[in-house]
């Protein structure tokens, strides 16, 4: 059985988020079961988390904040807090900038994105290696509790057309 969460959709600013949505209150009460206090800035970001259907950086996340609500170093403070918990996930796409999604109630976290190397939309994706590959490779090397992190990187359709456009134009 694949680890992968059975999931397939575009995450971009123009699509929906297709994973059940987090209540705040939820949110707020892993936060107080951990001990930690339930600041503005750490519900605004999970609210904006909550609500964003793609992987997020810290700059992001900020320019998606209240103005003067927090600032960077707050933000990376917290989100350094969030993913211990386990309450986001962190995500490398290769170009050295963290990214972040809100791990929902019942999920573990673990799917893989097809990013475009163009415009940086992102496409979540329910294939996955089988767990009887992941122990062939831990056997084969003789490795313990292993795991994977997968990103496809490619160019969209809707980028394929736009440059298909140029091209034309270009030739006339």
């Amino acid at each position: 059985m694949s680890k992968c969460s059975q999931r397939h959709h575009k995450h971009s600013h123009s699509h929906s988020c297709n994973h059940p949505q987090s209540d705040l209150s939820e949110l707020t009460a892993k936060l107080r079961k951990n001990a930690r206090k339930i600041t503005g800035p750490r519900q605004a970001i999970l609210d904006l988390l909550r609500q964003h259907p793609h992987p997020m950086t810290n700059k992001e996340i900020q320019a998606g904040l209240p103005e003067g609500m927090c600032d960077l170093a707050t933000i990376y403070r917290s989100m350094h807090m969030l993913e211990e918990m386990e309450l986001v996930k962190r995500f490398d796409f290769g170009d050295g900038t963290a990214r972040f999604e809100l791990v929902h109630e019942g999920e573990d976290g673990h799917h893989h994105h097809l990013i475009c190397t163009v415009c940086a939309d992102v496409v979540e994706i329910d294939e996955c290696f089988q767990q009887e590959l992941e122990d062939a490779i831990a056997k084969r090397h003789g490795y313990q509790a292993v795991t994977h992190k997968l990103e496809f990187f490619g160019v969209c359709p809707e980028c394929q057309e736009d440059a298909k456009k140029a091209r034309e134009k270009k030739g006339k």
